[in-house]
């Protein structure tokens, strides 16, 4: 809602009597909300920030059944994962993509094709289908080209998904809205309410004007990922949560052309690393450390993390001569992994959990992939505690189908429209109706309109510049310095989409370049 209609509506919409709040407004939040509201609860969705603004905008963007963890002996989570990637892509086409990934078969190196393969046969078995397949040397390297080839035997060749992360978190959010639901970004919980031991509502603090309102519910869940254990030490519990951090670097794609998604193994440690076209641009990632940092703000790339993942890169693609000059744009995410005390972070397992404690109903662990299954099974856990809710619980497709294109859209070829739908869904025809002259037209080096910059402004809830460049669109990450050459030409956008004057305009950008400078270059010293 746009600031006159939030300070307006907002007072009635939290005096309301909710059946469930929803604290965390990435996809764990937005799952929840979307399969509670179409299934008759009353459900209302608060995030102390803007929505995923933390882990569901930093992820790896990979849509995937987590091959890895089969060498980990879960099985359960992988088929889990398989089955929901397979959902995803045919329910959010235009939004989940399929992504071919090779990994090459060197000699001396592990794992080797017999391993390798027998993981993708499970893997393949699981989706139901058979994407696997071994190719020879010379093949291999037309498929991933300028990669190392000294002690190259051939390759494997396999399939998963990849997405825009925030926007998914968005288009579920969208859905749930659809549906009822409500939700409110830049409002954030100060302390949970309480009747005797049990949790009733919770105090708010609205970041837009300060005030505390107060907001009573039947059941509260806390779907605040890595910051949960900060509500469940109100209800007195031990931390559970081991906030690690994964770090990705941005390359321009003519700096590291990808056909495929090429994947290996670290030659540290041996620790799977990935590079693969996104969004018209290289994206490579992860580290897989704990996070030291406080969690009130933004995570940011170290300076080891950044020459750990160039190691990589130079080892595989030793041609291409790649270094920190080349990195467009770097990002992390805090993942709330679930302490078990392991000594390698990477082994630590990624299921989710249920805790419920004095009437806080806990969401934590888990993967953008499961989205839906960890939303149901919170339901599940939820049903007894909402007295005369009965729903049925098996899953729904994801999304529903979206109206095909028409008037203004049709100059868009095909493949710009499926993408439309796929992001905005039903909102897709008013988003073509709102451009302006010129605005279908995609912005130079990417695939995001100038009409998509418009009606996030005037319809998704921004509130910050950084909430336009970093998650409504992603062209914070995709263009040099932070977007800094489309300013003037978004400078206009915002002051009549949000009303900014001057002084507004000028306070944003450099509250945005500073916080992209600090969060989002390259880390600067040794």
């Amino acid at each position: 809602m746009n600031p006159v209609a939030r300070s307006e509506e907002l007072p009635g919409i939290l005096a309301r009597e909710w059946d469930v709040l929803i604290v965390g407004g990435g996809i764990t939040g937005a799952g929840i909300l979307l399969e509670a509201s179409r299934r008759g609860l009353k459900a209302l969705l608060v995030e102390q920030r803007d929505f995923a603004w933390g882990t569901s905008s930093r992820s790896s963007k990979l849509v995937h059944g987590g091959l890895r963890y089969l060498k980990q002996g879960q099985f359960g989570m992988t088929r889990e994962s398989v089955h929901e990637r397979q959902a995803l892509l045919a329910d959010a086409a235009g939004l989940v993509e399929p992504q071919g990934f090779a990994f090459g078969d060197y000699a001396g190196r592990k794992p080797g094709r017999r391993q390798f393969m027998l993981g993708l046969a499970i893997y393949d078995v699981m989706a139901g289908r058979r994407a696997r397949r071994y190719v020879e040397a010379a093949d291999f390297a037309m498929l991933a080209p300028h990669i190392e080839r000294a002690g190259l035997r051939g390759g494997m060749l396999y399939q998963d998904a990849k997405t825009d992360d925030a926007r998914l978190v968005l288009r579920v959010l969208r859905e749930a809205r659809r549906h009822g639901g409500v939700a409110v970004n830049y409002l954030g919980v100060a302390s949970l309410l309480r009747e005797g031991d049990k949790v009733v509502g919770a105090t708010l603090h609205d970041a837009a004007d300060g005030t505390a309102p107060a907001v009573r519910a039947r059941l509260v869940i806390s779907a605040t990922g890595a910051w949960a254990d900060k509500l469940r030490g109100q209800v007195g519990q031990a931390p559970k949560l081991r906030p690690l951090r994964g770090s990705h670097l941005l390359l321009p794609a003519w700096r590291l052309p990808l056909a495929q998604a090429v994947s290996l193994m670290h030659p540290h440690d041996g620790r799977p690393v990935f590079a693969y076209p996104w969004e018209g641009v290289s994206l490579v990632g992860t580290t897989d450390v704990d996070h030291a940092g406080g969690l009130d703000s933004e995570a940011a790339i170290t300076r080891g993390e950044l020459d750990y993942l160039l190691v990589a890169l130079r080892w595989q693609f030793p041609g291409l001569d790649l270094g920190e000059h080349d990195v467009l744009a770097t990002f992390a995410g805090v993942r709330p992994v679930i302490d078990s005390g392991q000594l390698d972070p990477s082994k630590e397992a990624r299921e989710h959990a249920l805790w419920l404690e004095n009437g806080l109903l806990t969401v934590a662990g888990g993967k953008l992939t499961t989205f839906r299954v960890i939303a149901l099974d919170a339901l599940r856990r939820a049903a007894p505690l909402l007295p005369g809710w009965q729903a049925d619980l098996r899953p729904l497709p994801i999304f529903d189908a979206a109206p095909p294109l028409s008037g203004k859209a049709l100059v868009l070829d095909a493949q710009q429209r499926e993408r439309l739908l796929g992001r905005h869904g039903a909102d897709a025809q008013a988003l073509c109706d709102a451009a302006h002259d010129g605005e279908l037209l995609p912005i130079p080096g990417t695939q995001t309109l100038w009409a998509q910059l418009r009606w996030g402004a005037r319809m998704e809830d921004v509130r910050h510049l950084d909430d336009l460049l970093l998650r409504r669109t992603r062209l914070g990450l995709q263009l040099a310095g932070g977007a800094l050459a489309i300013m003037p030409r978004l400078r206009a956008i915002c002051q009549t989409e949000l009303g900014w004057d001057d002084a507004r305009w000028d306070a944003e950008q450099l509250r945005y370049l500073a916080l992209w400078q600090r969060h989002y270059s390259v880390p600067q010293g040794a």
